[in-house]
Formats: structure tokens, C-alpha cells, sequence
């Protein structure tokens, strides 16, 4: 664990799971503002004159629409059209581009992008120096303005310079993620404790549920199409660019109509969060799809995302013996071009 959590009297639960002393932290976040180190996620730099040319072949993004404000949601995937990985994409300087992802993927998403990096003149970095965290709550976007000294950007979009950026998410409350050098994150979180209580970072998984944002594990890396998490709902998929890697399958799903499975919200009637991989079991005990991420709310029930099958007759589901009431994603399932959000 990174000595400034351990400064702030985290306890690691897990390798993804951080945990502090707060009360009832998802109550919390819904009542106040809470602040919480973003373990799970981390950063791979591409860095290069032929930075921007590279990223172009090998992501779902429109790379240019990445132009130090707007900060897309990309994919990258195998010639059959399977993720590896899926990321948010900021440009922090010219030929600097920056992807956060889960922390688990990094390593085979990185040992993938350098067998073509040096064709572009390009190079990758793991950036184990810099800290993401999360901010949630009525009151963050004032309180990231007074500290970081940033107006807080609209969702998917960035602030701030090279040192320190600013991006927000959707959800439940207003979410901001900061991404900081590790030599400042202690000092900045203890200047945010006083008005934000420090929890950990299940509650800001949480909140990615419910706004029905699954980040790719690697669970299921290498299994998916970016579809069934819906992906090109959220603008993580431009079909106005060029060819990528994948592209060709993950466009004939998408003009075909060919995908099966879709992600899906629930809400578990028990008291277990189920692991990932998980089957969604039907009445026959059959296997209708699995679980991508699970917390337990504020209300102490576990919420969860999940590829379920798209057939309409397919009946009650059960998750680990507790059954499964779907509850409505807060988009639309249809295309949503990452070139109209650049705009908002």
C-alpha cells in the first residue's frame, strides 16, 4: 500500500480495495461529501510525435476529439473484436496522450501497444508516481474549486495542466476525479478532509454501477465486446473514425444488430456481494450471463452490473441463491457519438 494511505490510516481489504473508519460510507456520500483513494484504477502514458497517430490505429476514440478539454471514453481490442481494456483518454500535453484504466489491465494492455509503438515514434509509461482520487457529493464540485483552484469541467471532460488534472464522472451525486503527483496526494487529501469524510473506494465503485459504468477487470478481459457493456450508449465508441484494431467486428454488431448480451443493473434480495464472474442463473439453473461488479449500497443490499442476455422471455433471474430485481439504467440503449459530447 502506497505510504500515503497508510499516512491516512487506510487498511487495504483487497489488491483493489481500500477502507477507512467512516460510518456507513455510501450513506455518507449521499448525505455529504466523501473523499477516496481511487486504488482500483491506475495510468498509462503514451508519449511521442506519433503519439496521436498510434492511439488512432489501435482505439474505439476519435483521438483528436482528446484535446486537452473533452477526455473520451476508448476501448482497445483484439482482431475479433474483444477488449482488452477500456479507459478514459486525455491529452495533457501536445504528444502526451494519458489512459486511465483498471489497474490489472495495464500490464497486458501496455506489453500489447509496445509492439507497435516504436513504428510510431512513440513510448509507454506506467505511471505508479501519480494518484487518482475521487471526490463524491453536494458539495464537490465547490470544494474541488476551492483546492485545486479549478473550475470543475462537465462530465467526460478535463481541467487543470500537466501536473494536475481534473475530470468528471456520472453518477448518483456529482463525481470529480483527480489525478495528481503522489508527492501531493497526502497533503491534498488531508486539505479536503476537513469538509469531505475519507472512505473508501467501494463507495465511488458504487456509484460507477449505478451509473451503469462497468470498468473491464481482468476477469473478463479478452471476452467481450464493447456492446455488452454498453459501450457505444455511453460515447465510447466513435463509428465515424477510420479503421482500429477490431473495428470491422465491432462495427458489423453494431449495423447488425448482433449482440446478444447487454449490460444490465440490478439490485440482489440478500445481504452477499457476489464475486466477479458470477453466473445469473435462470429458474432451470442455466447460466444467462455473469457479473462484471458488485458493491453493497446504502441500504445494505448488493447492486450489481451484469452481461445478461437480451432475450425477453428469459424469465427470474438468481444471483449466488439471491434473486435478482433489474432495475433501469440511467441512459438509453442506442448510439451516442463521443463527437456530440465533445461539444457539450
Amino acid at each position: 500500500m502506497s505510504d500515503w494511505i497508510t499516512a491516512l490510516e487506510g487498511r487495504r481489504k483487497s489488491e483493489d480495495r481500500i477502507d477507512f473508519d467512516t460510518p456507513d460510507p455510501a450513506r455518507e456520500a449521499l448525505d455529504a461529501t466523501v473523499v477516496t483513494p481511487l486504488i482500483h484504477l491506475g495510468v498509462l502514458d503514451v508519449i511521442g510525435s506519433g503519439a496521436g497517430k498510434f492511439l488512432q490505429g489501435q482505439t474505439s476514440a476519435q483521438v483528436d476529439l482528446a484535446n486537452g478539454d473533452f477526455a473520451p471514453l476508448t476501448c482497445f481490442c483484439t482482431a475479433k473484436g474483444r477488449m482488452l481494456a477500456n479507459a478514459q483518454l486525455l491529452r495533457v500535453a501536445p504528444d502526451h496522450y494519458r489512459l486511465i484504466l483498471h489497474r490489472g489491465l495495464i500490464e497486458t494492455l501496455g506489453s500489447h501497444l509496445k509492439k507497435f509503438a516504436p513504428f510510431y515514434k512513440s513510448e509507454l509509461k506506467v505511471r505508479d508516481d501519480l494518484a487518482l482520487i475521487g471526490l463524491i457529493g453536494k458539495e464537490a464540485k465547490a470544494l474541488a474549486e476551492v483546492r485545486f483552484d479549478l473550475v470543475p469541467p462537465a462530465i467526460w471532460h478535463q481541467a487543470g495542466d500537466e501536473s494536475v488534472q481534473l475530470l468528471a464522472h456520472p453518477g448518483p451525486q456529482p463525481r470529480l476525479l483527480a489525478c495528481l503527483p503522489v508527492a501531493a496526494a497526502q497533503e491534498t487529501v488531508s486539505r479536503l478532509t476537513p469538509q469531505a469524510s475519507l472512505v473508501g473506494n467501494a463507495v465511488w465503485c458504487l456509484h460507477d454501477i449505478q451509473a451503469g459504468l462497468a470498468w473491464l477487470t481482468p476477469q473478463h478481459q479478452d471476452a467481450l465486446l464493447p456492446q455488452m457493456i454498453n459501450w457505444e450508449a455511453l460515447g465510447g465508441i466513435s463509428f465515424k473514425k477510420g479503421c482500429y484494431t477490431g473495428q470491422e467486428v465491432v462495427a458489423r454488431a453494431h449495423f447488425r444488430g448482433q449482440v446478444k448480451k447487454r449490460l444490465a443493473r440490478a439490485q440482489l434480495e440478500g445481504d452477499r456481494v457476489p464475486a466477479l464472474g458470477t453466473p445469473l442463473l435462470d429458474e432451470n439453473d442455466k447460466p444467462q450471463g455473469e457479473v462484471l461488479a458488485a458493491e453493497m449500497d446504502a441500504y445494505g443490499q448488493p447492486e450489481i452490473l451484469a452481461v445478461a442476455s437480451t432475450r425477453e422471455e428469459i424469465g427470474p433471474l438468481s444471483v449466488d441463491g439471491q434473486p435478482v430485481k433489474l432495475m433501469k439504467l440511467p441512459y438509453p440503449i442506442e448510439r451516442l457519438d463521443p463527437e456530440s459530447l465533445a461539444l457539450a
